[in-house]
């Protein structure tokens, strides 16, 4: 199977599995997702967030999924248990939609690392 459509595929499975779990069968959106990834990182599953924190959640979630890559680095975690990372290399300049299939990609191998999808 070629490489794009097996992403497709996965991309798929790991929406329709999410949205089953977090969104009573509404459909989440890319960015949906790595909020979801954000909260699950940062490990407070119960907590409510405010605006301001969505986006530092969006933030943790982008290091994470990008760090494989080797454009982030985990450094620690700070006193309320927030992660920080530093950057390791300057994420090249990406099309829209290049930005798009990268993190696609980069979701798909964390939920496969995590062994929620196969």
């Amino acid at each position: 199977m070629a490489r794009d459509e097996q992403l497709k595929e996965r991309w798929s499975l790991v929406v329709q599995k999410l949205s089953a779990q977090f969104a009573e069968g509404d459909t989440l959106d890319l960015d949906a997702i790595i909020y979801l990834i954000g909260v699950q990182e940062l490990g407070q599953p119960h907590r409510k967030f405010k605006k301001d924190h969505k986006l530092d959640l969006m933030h943790i979630a982008i290091c994470r999924l990008l760090e494989p890559y080797g454009y982030y680095e985990f450094e620690f975690y700070d006193e309320d248990k927030w992660p920080h990372y530093k950057v390791k290399e300057q994420l090249p300049a990406l099309k829209a939609g290049e930005q798009s299939v990268l993190m696609k990609e980069a979701i798909v191998n964390y939920f496969l690392e995590a062994e929620y999808i196969d």
